[in-house]
């Protein structure tokens, strides 16, 4: 078995609620989406077998936070994740999964070895898809056996229904997970700054835990 890596390296961890931790990326190859805002344009890779990939990870040595399964969507390619998750959990690595959250019948097959996942919020507005309410509900109800966290990124043509539609979601599936609201780096502006701001107030007064974290690893222009 092989898995498509687009690239190995070591960075800190550059948003959400472990900003800042050292980490060990691992950069899966592909993604099931196309939204509007992404900006990781993967066109080549190498292949690795599951203990290739350990060995790859050894190399960095240790006093790392977690080693982070990042994308592209690395739950396309489960089979060979869950292989390599075992092995590093047997190496004594944390796994820290970040996800787009559409797959929640791959995300079953691999939970039981991951620590922690960053599970993305698609809204409709950010991203020129369809909702995913549906299928974030199936993933989260999964996710939430794990430590968990949200993420949505905002742009200015986010809509303040698909917050509150957001809100609504979190407080039925699972009403104390934390969402954490991304500025999109290539539209930070004072309007947009102000319109996190009313975002976060719409879900403090819904109850749900928020904070404002941007994509810092984006402003300094590093991986």
């Amino acid at each position: 078995m092989k898995g498509k890596i687009a690239e190995i390296f070591e960075s800190m961890q550059g948003e959400g609620l472990y900003l800042g931790e050292r980490q060990i990326f691992v950069r899966f190859f592909g993604c099931n989406l196309r939204c509007k805002y992404c900006d990781t344009h993967l066109d080549r890779y190498t292949e690795y077998e599951p203990q290739e990939l350990l060995e790859e990870l050894k190399k960095f040595g240790n006093g790392f936070h977690s080693v982070s399964f990042t994308g592209g969507e690395p739950l396309l390619q489960k089979d060979f994740l869950k292989e390599v998750l075992q092995l590093t959990r047997k190496a004594g690595f944390r796994n820290y999964l970040e996800t787009n959250g559409t797959l929640p019948v791959h995300l079953e097959h691999i939970i039981d070895y991951l620590d922690i996942v960053a599970m993305d919020l698609k809204l409709p507005s950010s991203t020129g898809l369809n909702d995913f309410w549906y299928t974030h509900n199936r993933f989260l109800e999964v996710a939430s056996r794990k430590e968990v966290f949200l993420k949505a990124v905002i742009c200015w043509n986010t809509k303040a229904e698909d917050i509150m539609a957001a809100a609504n979601f979190i407080r039925r599936a699972n009403k104390s997970v934390v969402l954490v609201l991304q500025p999109n780096s290539y539209e930070n502006s004072d309007n947009l700054q102000h319109k996190l701001g009313d975002f976060r107030d719409i879900c403090v007064s819904e109850k749900i835990p928020t904070c404002i974290i941007p994509q810092v690893h984006k402003r300094l222009d590093s991986k």
